[in-house]
C-alpha cells in the first residue's frame, strides 16, 4: 500500500517476480492499478500470492477516500506481511505518509478481527541524505504514537502494538536514478522472503490460517465484513482540509526557518565565539515564525491548527538546540577562566585560602546565573541545571587541585626535616638494640612529629585556614610519614641482622663491662659466658623482629630466649617444641609490622 504513483508496483514486479501492470512516466502521472490485483510470487516456496493495492490519495476518486481505507483494511487482514510504500523525503509528512490510514487501520482491526499478527515492513524510497539509522526510529515512533492513541475496545485497551504487529523499515535507493544499487538492495531484501524463518526473515503470524482451497471464501468473507462496517466513513471535509493545510504551512514555516539569514549567522558565530543577546535573537526569530503561522491558518479547524502548531515549535527548538547547547558551553569557559584567574589573584594578594575561594565560586556562580538568563530561549523551558552543576565541579575540582599542589610543595620541606630528625636518631638507637629500644624510638618520634607538625600549621599553612577535619587529615598524612620513615630505617637494619647479631656475641663473649677485653679462668665461665652472649643476640634479634611504634607487648623476646632451654636431642625436640625461628609470624604482632620472619 501507499501514495499513488509511488512506483507499488514496480517495487513487487522487482521483488516477487510478477507482472502487475506499471506506469508509463512519458504518458503522464495516473492511475494505474484499480482495485486491488493479485499475482503469485515466482521462484518462492511455499507458494506465495502477492496483492497490488490501488495507490491512496489519487486524482480519480477526488475526496473519496472510502475505498482505499477498505482495501488497505483488507490487505491488513488478509496478509501475512505489508509493505508500506513512502517516499524519503514524506516520512514526516502527515497525509503523505498516509499516517490516517495507518490510525483507521488499526482502530478498525481491533474492532473487526482478532489479534493475529501481521509484520509491517515500511519500505523508504529513493533514500538519499538522511540515514537509515536516523528515519528508522522516527518511523517507529510514528507507529507506537498512532497506536497509543487511537480508541481501543475495552478488552484491547492495554494490549500492546507488539500483539497485533511486527515493525519492520528498509530503504531502497531512486530506481530512476540508481537501478542497479535499487536492484541489488531489492534482491536483498528478497532474500528474507525465501528464508522468511531465519534471523531477519519476514514472516507473519501462522495462528488462524486457512488453508488453500479455503482461500477464496475466506477472503470474501473478510471483503464482506469490511464493506459492511460503517465506521470507515471519512473524517468532516473542513477536518480534511485543515489537515493537508496546514501540515504544508508547518513545513513552509520550517523551511524558511533554516534558510533566515539571521539565524544562519547565529548558528555559525556559536560555534566559536559567545553570541551577545543569543536568547533574546533567537527567540524574536522563533516568534516571528510562529505568528507567521497563526496569521496562515487562522481561519482553519482550531483543533488541527494547535495539533499541527505543537510539532511544528517543537522541531524549530531541536533544530537550534545545538546552537542553545554551544552557548552555554562557551559561558561555562569563559566563567571557569575568569574564576581561575581572580582564585589566583586574590592567593597573590594574600587572601586566606578558603575565603578568596569561596568568594571566587560565588562570583563567577552568579555571573553563570546571569549569562544563561541571558542565552535561554522564551520557547523553551530547557533546565541549565545540569550545565550549572557541571561548572560547579569543574571550580570545586580546580580549587582542590590548587589546595593539593600547594600542600605537596609545602609539605615536602616539612618531610625533609622530619626525615632529617628521625633518620640519625632512630639509626643510633637501632645500633643500641636493647631491651627498651622501641620505647625510645616511640618517644623520638613523637617528639619529632610535635615540633615539625608546630612548625607547619603555624608557618607554612598559616594562609590555608583549613578547618578541623582538613588538619586531622593534614597530620594523619605527616604521622604516616614519620612512621614511613622508622620502618624504613628498621627494615634497612634487619636486612644485616646476622651480622649484627655475629658482632653483638663477639663483643659480649670477649669483653667485659666497661668493654675491658676479659680473662678466663675456667670451664664453667666459658659456658656462662657463652650464655650470656647467646642471650644478647637473641635479645638484638628480638628488637629487629618487628616494628613496635605502638605500645603493645608481644612475646618475641621470650620465645627466642627458649631457644637456649631447649634439650640438644634434635628428635626430641621436634617432637616436643615448636621452633620460633621457623615461624611466619610472632604473637602479639601484626604481620604488617612484622620485619623478620622464616630465618631458617
Amino acid at each position: 500500500m501507499g501514495p499513488q504513483s509511488s512506483g507499488k508496483s514496480t517495487l513487487l514486479n522487482q521483488l516477487f517476480g510478477t507482472n502487475f501492470r506499471e506506469m508509463d512516466a512519458s504518458q503522464g502521472r495516473f492511475r494505474t492499478t484499480t482495485g486491488v490485483w493479485l499475482a503469485k510470487a515466482a521462484g518462492i516456496e511455499p507458494c506465495t500470492l502477492v496483492m497490488d493495492l490501488e495507490g491512496s490519495d489519487g486524482m480519480e476518486r477526488e475526496d473519496d477516500t472510502a475505498f482505499e481505507k477498505q482495501s488497505a483494511l483488507f490487505a491488513f487482514a488478509a496478509s501475512d506481511t505489508v509493505l508500506i510504500n513512502m517516499w524519503c523525503h514524506e516520512v514526516s509528512l502527515y497525509q503523505a505518509a498516509n499516517w490516517p490510514l495507518l490510525e483507521t487501520v488499526f482502530q478498525a482491526m481491533m474492532q473487526l478481527f482478532s489479534s493475529r499478527k501481521t509484520t509491517l515492513v515500511f519500505v523508504i524510497r529513493d533514500q538519499e541524505g538522511i540515514p537509515l539509522e536516523t528515519m528508522e526510529p522516527i518511523l517507529r515512533e510514528r507507529v507506537q504514537k498512532i497506536w497509543d492513541t487511537v480508541p481501543k475496545p475495552q478488552a484491547h485497551a492495554e494490549t500492546p502494538l507488539s500483539e497485533f504487529f511486527n515493525v519492520e523499515v528498509v530503504a531502497l535507493s531512486s530506481y530512476e536514478w540508481e537501478e542497479e544499487q535499487f536492484k541489488e538492495e531489492v534482491a536483498s531484501l528478497r532474500q528474507r522472503f525465501f528464508h522468511p524463518s531465519a534471523t531477519g526473515g519476514l514472516v507473519g503470524d501462522r495462528k488462524g490460517v486457512v488453508p488453500g482451497s479455503g482461500f477464496s471464501l475466506s477472503t470474501q468473507q473478510l471483503w464482506k465484513v469490511i464493506k459492511e462496517n460503517e465506521d470507515l466513513d471519512l473524517p468532516a471535509p473542513n477536518v480534511m482540509v485543515a489537515t493537508v493545510l496546514c501540515e504544508e504551512t508547518a513545513h513552509e514555516i520550517y523551511s524558511s526557518f533554516t534558510e533566515n539569514e539571521d539565524w544562519r549567522l547565529i548558528e555559525e558565530a556559536v560555534q566559536s565565539v559567545p553570541v551577545p543577546g543569543f536568547g533574546k535573537k533567537l527567540s524574536s526569530i522563533l516568534e516571528a515564525c510562529l505568528s507567521g503561522y497563526d496569521r496562515e491558518v487562522a481561519y482553519y479547524d482550531e483543533n488541527v491548527r494547535s495539533s499541527m502548531r505543537g510539532p511544528l515549535e517543537e522541531n524549530l527548538l531541536q533544530l537550534v538546540r545545538p546552537a542553545f547547547q554551544s552557548m552555554l558551553g562557551h559561558i561555562v569557559c569563559e566563567n571557569l577562566h575568569m574564576f581561575k584567574e581572580a582564585f589566583d589573584k586574590a592567593l597573590n594578594e594574600g587572601k586566606g585560602f578558603f575565603v578568596a575561594a569561596h568568594e571566587c565560586t560565588q562570583c563567577y556562580m552568579t555571573l553563570f546565573d546571569k549569562g544563561c538568563a541571558d542565552a535561554l530561549i522564551e520557547q523553551a523551558k530547557w533546565d541549565t541545571s545540569g550545565v550549572r552543576e557541571k561548572l560547579w565541579r569543574d571550580i570545586d575540582a580546580h580549587v582542590a587541585s590548587v589546595l593539593a599542589a600547594k600542600l605537596s610543595e609545602r609539605t615536602k620541606a616539612y618531610e625533609a626535616n622530619l626525615n632529617k630528625a628521625l633518620s640519625g636518631s632512630v639509626e643510633a638507637v637501632l645500633d643500641e638494640a636493647k631491651r627498651e629500644t622501641w620505647s625510645t624510638i616511640r618517644r623520638i618520634l613523637s617528639d619529632a612529629i610535635e615540633s615539625e607538625v608546630t612548625g607547619f600549621f603555624s608557618g607554612a599553612l598559616s594562609d590555608i585556614q583549613m578547618d578541623e577535619q582538613r588538619k586531622k587529615t593534614v597530620l594523619s598524612g605527616m604521622q604516616n610519614y614519620a612512621r614511613s620513615v622508622v620502618e624504613a630505617k628498621a627494615r634497612e637494619k634487619a636486612g644485616r641482622v646476622l651480622i649484627c647479631m655475629r658482632d653483638r656475641f663477639v663483643t659480649v663473649f670477649n669483653h667485659e663491662a666497661g668493654n675491658m677485653p676479659r680473662v678466663w679462668t675456667g670451664i664453667e665461665e666459658i659456658r656462662a659466658t657463652t650464655k650470656l652472649a647467646h642471650l644478647e643476640s637473641l635479645e638484638l634479634l628480638s628488637v629487629m623482629a618487628a616494628v613496635r611504634l605502638d605500645d603493645a607487648t608481644d612475646n618475641i623476646e621470650r620465645s627466642l630466649s627458649a631457644l637456649l632451654s631447649t634439650k640438644p636431642n634434635a628428635t626430641d625436640r621436634s617432637i616436643t617444641t615448636v621452633d620460633p625461628l621457623a615461624l611466619s609470624t610472632w604473637e602479639g604482632v601484626s604481620f604488617a609490622f612484622i620485619v623478620l620472619i622464616q630465618l631458617i
